[in-house]
């Protein structure tokens, strides 16, 4: 499950209103290694175009970060296969600000090179290229796509045992009554 729809069922659970669900979904959705990494891909995508060296850019995210933004996936191992749809889909999209050998290029270096694949955020990046959107929009564009499971999940949670979500945990550090 993803962060950010278990925050939108954690804050469900507490039978918090459907516009704070959505709200909770959000608010971990910005992060960059969930609903903000399509931005970061987008980055790599501009810089690889700008460059002209799609390969010396994905080097340089690698060495700089440790990792490359749109590549990999904790969930899916082999392949991304909404990045596979999404990629197909576009093939039939026109090229008006010449990425498409960018992106090409930088697919077949992460595979060849690192051994890993495109995921959703780099699909959504490449879509956001080919159309002119800014880089934000694709994190605008999971937040839509998710906004009608996180109301789902909410109302699958409101039917459960409320604030089952809840953590016990005990204090164990200073600072307590035998401390004084």
């Amino acid at each position: 499950m993803a962060a950010s729809t278990y925050a939108a069922r954690i804050a469900a659970s507490t039978r918090a209103h459907p516009y704070a669900v959505v709200s909770a979904g959000l608010a971990v959705l910005e992060g960059p290694l969930h609903g903000g990494a399509g931005a970061l891909a987008h980055r790599l995508i501009a810089d690889a175009t700008a460059s002209g060296d799609p390969l010396g850019v994905l080097a340089d995210r690698l060495r700089a970060e440790g990792w490359v933004p749109g590549f990999g996936h904790t969930l899916y191992q082999r392949h991304d296969p909404r990045a596979v749809a999404l990629l197909g889909l576009l093939e039939a999209v026109p090229d008006p600000h010449g990425v498409r050998p960018v992106v090409t290029a930088l697919v077949t270096a992460a595979g060849e090179r690192l051994g890993t694949f495109p995921n959703s955020d780099f699909a959504l990046a490449v879509l956001a290229h080919l159309t002119g959107m800014p880089a934000d929009a694709t994190e605008a564009l999971v937040a839509a796509a998710r906004s009608a499971g996180w109301i789902a999940h909410a109302l699958e949670e409101y039917q459960a045992p409320a604030s089952r979500h809840r953590p016990r945990g005990l204090y164990v550090g200073h600072g307590g009554p035998e401390d004084a």
